[in-house]
């Protein structure tokens, strides 16, 4: 099972405020775990939302909205991706990462879907097709310099 892991932002996450040193030292060392047992899969902090824009969708028009966005509690400061065998095994890893913020956080846990979560909705066509795009994304990723 996957899950992505997704840290909320806080005021100062979207104020720009970088995380201290030793919290840079404590997130490393908690990743290196995560990698170690083979959990974690992906995982990034993002720039505050004032970096970041929406596209909202209503039918064929797409409007574009600049950030900064103005709820804080919906905002996300960072991610990871886990595999992990259930929700109480990341629950367990989660309850072990150091706060990733100086204040009150939150960390929320979801389920990714994967292709037989669709049913028969998601026909051996499209199966073939995502497991294509997959494969040639995972390929381009490696190709590309750092």
């Amino acid at each position: 099972m996957r899950f992505m892991i997704i840290v909320k932002a806080t005021k100062d996450s979207e104020a720009g405020v970088m995380p201290s040193e030793q919290l840079l030292t404590e997130m490393g060392t908690f990743n290196e775990e995560l990698v170690k047992a083979g959990v974690m899969l992906a995982g990034e902090g993002l720039q505050p939302s004032s970096k970041g824009a929406r596209v909202k969708f209503s039918g064929d028009k797409r409007t574009v909205i600049d950030g900064p966005f103005a709820e804080t509690k919906e905002l996300i400061a960072g991610y990871w991706i886990w595999q992990v065998k259930s929700k109480e095994e990341a629950i367990e890893w989660v309850k072990r990462c150091p706060n990733p913020h100086s204040e009150e956080s939150e960390i929320e846990i979801r389920q990714v879907f994967e292709a037989e979560d669709f049913g028969d909705e998601f026909t051996p066509e499209l199966r073939e097709q995502e497991e294509r795009l997959r494969a040639q994304a995972e390929k381009l990723t490696k190709a590309k310099p750092k």
